[in-house]
């Protein structure tokens, strides 16, 4: 709040006491001590009945905790993403598993490698699920919106190559409700120093980005 002006801070700070100093001679009169006490009454009463009413600034929020991320595709979907390996999948160590959960696959077959992750964040609002997925999305350009994916969602799909071994990632980004849905899905062939195809990479990160969404919506609610 901007400051304001000496004179004018000096005067509202000081107009209280002149008032009082004006008028106490009225304080110990009868009428003035009566009215003041029915006034005294009335705002204990007023701030009893305050104190008694329910709480209105809370905001209500779809999702209170972060589901079982490594439960949340089927056991055909990881094994068809990621060849030759357990469906059970690795829980990634977080500060705080109620409000963020990651599950992992990763497996080689051959010379093919595949890897997948799958993400719970919990916001406190819709409001702030939003803002953070509108952050997340500008900081990877060149993709495009998923229709029918929560309430907004986004896909990516970036080549990188590292000593001639190239990789591919896809990354699809959901809100859902006060909840964000995040998957990473990368592979490589360490044979032919090739990576699998943008199509095949860009499917496979948003059919587990629904099932992770759909598990997340039949789940607990808050």
């Amino acid at each position: 709040m901007r400051s304001l002006p000496l004179p004018l801070a000096l005067t509202a700070r000081l107009s209280p006491v002149a008032v009082l100093a004006c008028a106490g001679w009225a304080l110990t009169s009868g009428p003035l001590t009566a009215t003041q006490d029915t006034a005294a009454k009335d705002t204990q009463k007023t701030r009893s009945e305050k104190a008694s009413e329910p709480a209105t600034t809370a905001v209500s929020k779809t999702y209170g905790t972060a589901p079982a991320p490594c439960t949340s595709l089927a056991a055909k979907t990881i094994t068809t993403l990621v060849p030759g390996v357990k469906p059970a999948g690795k829980e990634i160590p977080s500060t705080d598993t109620g409000l963020r959960r990651t599950c992992s696959w990763n497996a080689l077959k051959g010379y093919d490698y595949r890897w997948l992750d799958v993400s719970f964040e919990i916001t406190d609002s819709d409001e702030e699920a939003q803002r953070s997925y509108k952050e997340r999305i500008k900081e990877k350009s060149g993709g495009g919106a998923v229709p029918g994916l929560g309430n907004t969602a986004y896909s990516v799909v970036n080549l990188t190559t590292e000593d001639k071994q190239q990789t591919r990632e896809g990354v699809v980004i959901a809100q859902v409700a006060n909840a964000l849905v995040v998957v990473n899905y990368n592979g490589s062939d360490f044979e032919s120093k090739k990576a699998p195809s943008t199509d095949e990479i860009n499917k496979g990160a948003i059919r587990a980005a629904k099932e992770a969404a759909a598990a997340l919506q039949n789940g607990p609610k808050a």
